[in-house]
């Protein structure tokens, strides 16, 4: 799925889509921060200072490997909660927003239906 992401943004800013752009920009961002890996802390015995690393590529950490079903419920996330957003969005007023976040859910909904 990730490919397909990357496949749909390269589509979306050759053909100016700016609303796809910003959808496909955010779920590809969201997936790189679910693959981080939380920092750990030095423990408070110890007479290291926080954070430090001795010699090249020792603080480097293996990110996490999604499956793709975790891409999809991350994807899936991203529209839900572009969803409950419009609808607040709504609630308050402000319909053109709530309209652009309709439709970057909308964007997003077709990759997870392909």
């Amino acid at each position: 799925m990730r490919a397909s992401l990357r496949a749909g943004l390269t589509a979306a800013l050759k053909s100016r889509d700016r609303v796809a752009a910003s959808a496909v920009r955010s779920a590809l961002a969201a997936i790189d921060n679910a693959e981080a890996v939380p920092a750990a802390s030095p423990a408070a015995d110890t007479e290291l200072v926080a954070g430090a690393a001795v010699g090249l590529g020792a603080a480097e950490v293996a990110r996490r490997d999604l499956t793709d079903a975790d891409v999809r419920e991350i994807v899936a996330h991203e529209v839900a909660d572009r969803v409950r957003a419009a609808a607040e969005y709504e609630r308050l007023g402000r319909t053109e927003a709530a309209e652009r976040l309709r439709e970057e859910a909308e964007v997003l909904k077709r990759f997870l239906e392909s």
